[in-house]
């Protein structure tokens, strides 16, 4: 019995219980039958009792075989609708589960039922449908780990490159003043310009090192006053405003309850507000404001065509072309930014205004 399928096995049961119940039924009327009376009339109304024993066992026997052929024809109908009527959805059920194990996203394991079968049936349908958005949660992060890879290995060719230009400026300079060659001869001219190189390789490395850790660290969201936090970020920049002759406008609510990740969000504040004040003009305005739930910051400067916009957030790019750190920093500023602010979900956009010539940085909270 253990290796037989299940219908077979529940046909057998219930036909076994059924013919049980037939022999027993049966074997009752062959004993019991013989031994009873039968009254019967005549014209005279004379009431003739006798004892019927062997007429009534003659026609037992007679109807015994019939009834038996009837109730295990009877038997085997019943035990076979009863077996189908209970196998027929747990097929369905195992016919199902084989396209879930193929992955098929069609499967699904009808359902026509109430009882413990049915609850079998939308306890797999669950299970199966939570399976299937795992596996779609792990393909995500799968891409998102892929993309953020070959993101890093581009990220480090660039880098790569464009720490190969001033080092080699930097080698070449030192072995022409090693050597007496011309005007490096003259090294008071010459030294402090390698020692502005070396300040400009190590504030890169520094940098890129920076960048290569953003993905590194997760640091929590928590409840934080927006208004505090933007006041506390632009009062340095507001000193080197006015160092420059720009006019920083600091408009904010009282308060402005949010939840961020503070140290990401700082950091990617920061280095929008250090892009405004080294790129506007001098006698121009610097606006930081909150209008409803988005954060905005403008700079009076020339417009940034849009083609050149797009290109802003890729790392060491800049705007003029020159590749020159002295006219655009390092070009990483944007690129952490975009870093930043994407892996904290938080849209932003950057274009020209609409009012005056400049720039509007928009962050939506």
């Amino acid at each position: 019995m253990k290796g037989l399928k299940l219908f077979p096995k529940i046909f057998l049961y219930t036909m076994s219980i059924m013919l049980l119940v037939v022999v027993i039924i049966h074997g009752l009327i062959y004993l019991l039958a013989p031994r009873m009376q039968l009254a019967m009339s005549t014209l005279d109304d004379v009431v003739i009792s006798i004892r019927q024993e062997q007429f009534v066992a003659e026609a037992v026997e007679k109807a015994l075989p019939i009834s038996l052929s009837c109730s295990l024809l009877i038997a085997v109908v019943c035990s076979m609708l009863f077996s189908k009527a209970i196998v027929n959805p747990i097929k369905k059920i195992s016919a199902s589960t084989e396209q879930m194990m193929k992955l098929d996203y069609r499967a699904n394991c009808p359902i026509h039922t109430k009882d413990e079968i049915g609850t079998l049936a939308q306890n797999v349908n669950d299970l199966y449908s939570n399976l299937l958005s795992s596996i779609e949660h792990l393909e995500r992060e799968k891409d998102a780990v892929h993309d953020m890879e070959h993101a890093k290995v581009d990220f480090l060719r660039v880098a790569s490159h464009e720490l190969k230009t001033p080092v080699t400026a930097l080698n070449a300079t030192l072995e022409n003043m090693i050597l007496g060659v011309g005007k490096y001869q003259d090294y008071a001219t010459y030294l402090p310009e390698c020692k502005e190189m070396v300040e400009q390789l190590s504030e890169m490395i520094h940098e890129i090192l920076e960048t290569s850790k953003l993905d590194l660290t997760a640091e929590p969201p928590k409840q934080i006053d927006m208004s505090e936090l933007l006041a506390e970020l632009c009062e340095p920049y507001q000193l080197i405003a006015a160092a420059h002759q720009i006019t920083f406008s600091l408009d904010l609510p009282e308060q402005f309850p949010t939840v961020l990740p503070v140290g990401p969000f700082s950091k990617a504040v920061s280095n929008v507000l250090a892009n405004a004040v080294a790129y506007t003009e001098i006698g121009k305005t610097i606006s930081v404001y909150m209008d409803k739930n988005h954060l905005i910051i403008e700079n009076g400067c020339v417009p940034i065509p849009d083609d050149e916009i797009r290109r802003l957030f890729e790392p060491f790019y800049r705007p003029d072309f020159s590749r020159s750190r002295e006219s655009g920093g390092n070009g990483l500023g944007l690129y952490i930014v975009d870093t930043l602010l994407t892996a904290m979900n938080i849209p932003y956009s950057f274009a020209p205004m609409k009012s005056s010539q400049g720039m509007c940085f928009t962050i939506q909270l």
